[in-house]
């Protein structure tokens, strides 16, 4: 190679260097303050004291792969073993109380015959000896069933709850005086909002008044008629609870809130808490300045978000996270968190 060659070389590699050396202190002066606007490191740690909610009470696990809304997980159960337990019945939820929770999320439906009761499915034919829709019945009738009748964990050989469930779905005021003092969210299954009034009746019956230890999740149209009958409650929505989540990742990174995350409530699944800008006590401080209540998940999978369900999960939850914590299994996971 020429001496020529070689000085053409040595002067176009001189080029690309100060072509770099600009670009990588713009990255720099950008990388800094978006590093500093988010060290999580610097921001305060949260007040308040964590809300471990029980899912359904104490229910037998199911499997949840391939799971859409048409499964029947009563017939999808891992063997009961000791846990005898059948969600969102009395007993479950009083248990899942000893066990640690603060709360239970429970699904419920009103009665032909205008009362409210808690139970998870649209219809009765998978887990109960009934069939139809669980509106179309009266509450004398439901209150025949044995709710414990579906569950199987071997396809249909053995059934180990049939016959222990029979008189075992309890209204709304039959849970609010069971658990008085334990905070509750009623997961609506309907979007009708004659629904929010059969509910605020049953507070009504109960002699209990809503207040922030309440908490309704559903469809928006039901909720806000839920509001309007009882503005001491709190309520969320996959809707209100997915925008701004969005919105704040596209945003967040500058520090800014956007309105979509300002006095409502944001879900958190475990598995894409790195995705947040200043996770976690940045994030933290900035959804409490706008008094948006946090809820964390376990993961987000399958089109939806499932509760903690495997005791190793909580080492991924912050040592001071101060919000509501959603978690499955509450029989082997209760114990595991108080460990």
């Amino acid at each position: 190679m020429s001496v020529e060659n070689d000085e053409e070389a040595a002067a176009a590699q001189r080029r690309r260097g100060r072509w770099w050396r600009p670009a990588l202190i713009a990255i720099a002066l950008v990388a800094v303050p978006l590093t500093l606007i988010n060290a999580s490191w610097l921001a305060p740690r949260p007040p308040g004291r964590l809300i471990v909610v029980a899912n359904r009470g104490i229910a037998i696990p199911f499997d949840h792969q391939g799971i859409d809304d048409r499964a029947c997980t009563a017939r999808r159960i891992k063997p009961p073993g000791d846990n005898d337990y059948i969600e969102n019945t009395l007993p479950s939820i009083y248990k899942a109380g000893r066990f640690g929770a603060d709360a239970v999320e429970v699904q419920v439906h009103p009665t032909r015959d205008g009362r409210m009761v808690v139970f998870h499915d649209w219809t009765l034919d998978c887990r109960t000896d009934g069939h139809g829709p669980v509106r179309e019945h009266s509450l004398a009738e439901l209150k025949k069933l044995d709710v414990g009748y579906g569950y199987t964990a071997d396809g249909g050989k053995t059934f180990p709850l049939r016959g222990r469930g029979i008189g075992g779905m309890p209204t709304v005021e039959e849970l609010l005086r069971e658990v008085p003092t334990m905070r509750i969210v009623f997961a609506f299954k309907s979007r009708d909002p004659a629904d929010a009034d059969a509910l605020a009746a049953a507070f009504r019956r109960a002699g209990v008044a809503i207040d922030d230890k309440y908490g309704f999740f559903g469809d928006p149209r039901l909720l806000a008629r839920m509001k309007l009958l009882a503005p001491g409650g709190w309520t969320f929505s996959a809707d209100t609870a997915s925008a701004c989540l969005g919105d704040y990742l596209k945003l967040g990174w500058s520090g800014y809130v956007p309105p979509s995350c300002r006095n409502t409530t944001i879900v958190v699944p475990l598995n894409y808490r790195w995705m947040l800008w200043g996770w976690p006590y940045r994030f933290f401080a900035r959804m409490a300045k706008a008094k948006t209540r946090i809820l964390i998940y376990g993961d987000y999978r399958n089109g939806g978000v499932v509760p903690l369900e495997r005791p190793e999960q909580y080492e991924q939850v912050p040592a001071d996270f101060h919000g509501w914590l959603w978690v499955d299994d509450f029989y082997n996971m209760g114990p595991a968190l108080r460990r």
